[in-house]
């Protein structure tokens, strides 16, 4: 079962997705709260998989804040952006602050519901179109020069680790693909995120969507 928190300054739209999420075998919303700051105090004392996050909210705290807090506090929960706001700006945002994945208000109930069982099993979920923009960004900026960075010392094997990690294979798996042991895969998977500064499958998955090396259609 997958615990969830609403957290979104409007009732309606927290009673409209409570009705949604509640209807489901595996979902369950265990919590609600208006702004940042109740939205920290909620996860704190019920510690849920996913925090259901509206990123603009008048009062308190805003999503963006709220989700930094809660992601160094709470490293375990997946935190999914909810907004209307399709803009670049705000989606890179939410990923520097750690969010798991972020979802308009105007997607399809299957979208929304793909987006929370992914973030809670350890994936990160971005809308086609946002993945497209954050690839073009790369892009952009490998084209202006700037793409030279701390990747670029990964060696060949820890960059083949990095991307079938970011792909959702398991240690073994890749040890098989690569024909190495479990244990150099975990050695060179330590190495990756040590060099790379990165704490979590999640912004791994994030890192890699990045730098191109997953491709979407």
């Amino acid at each position: 079962m997958i615990s969830i928190i609403i957290v979104d300054d409007h009732a309606m739209v927290r009673s409209g997705l409570r009705m949604l999420l509640s209807g489901k075998e595996d979902l369950e919303v265990v919590g609600e709260a208006s702004d940042g700051d109740e939205g920290i105090q909620e996860a704190m004392r019920l510690r849920p998989n996913v925090v259901l996050m509206d990123l603009s909210m008048p009062h308190g705290k805003d999503g963006l804040t709220a989700a930094e807090e809660l992601n160094a506090a709470l490293p375990d929960t997946a935190i999914l952006m909810l907004t209307m706001h399709d803009d670049d700006e705000y989606l890179f945002r939410a990923i520097h602050v750690g969010a798991s994945g972020y979802v308009l208000k105007s997607a399809p109930h299957e979208e929304l519901l793909a987006a929370i069982r992914s973030v809670a099993k350890g994936d990160a979920y971005l809308y086609p179109t946002a993945t497209k923009r954050l690839m073009n960004e790369y892009i952009d900026r490998m084209n202006r020069g700037e793409g030279s960075d701390i990747f670029e010392t990964l060696s060949a094997r820890e960059k083949e680790v990095l991307e079938l990690t970011a792909k959702g294979y398991a240690n073994k798996e890749i040890a098989e693909q690569l024909f190495i042991s479990v244990k150099t895969v975990e050695s060179h998977k330590s190495n990756v995120m040590e060099k790379l500064g990165l704490k979590s499958r999640p912004e791994l998955v994030k890192y890699a969507v990045k730098k191109g090396l997953l491709h979407f259609d």
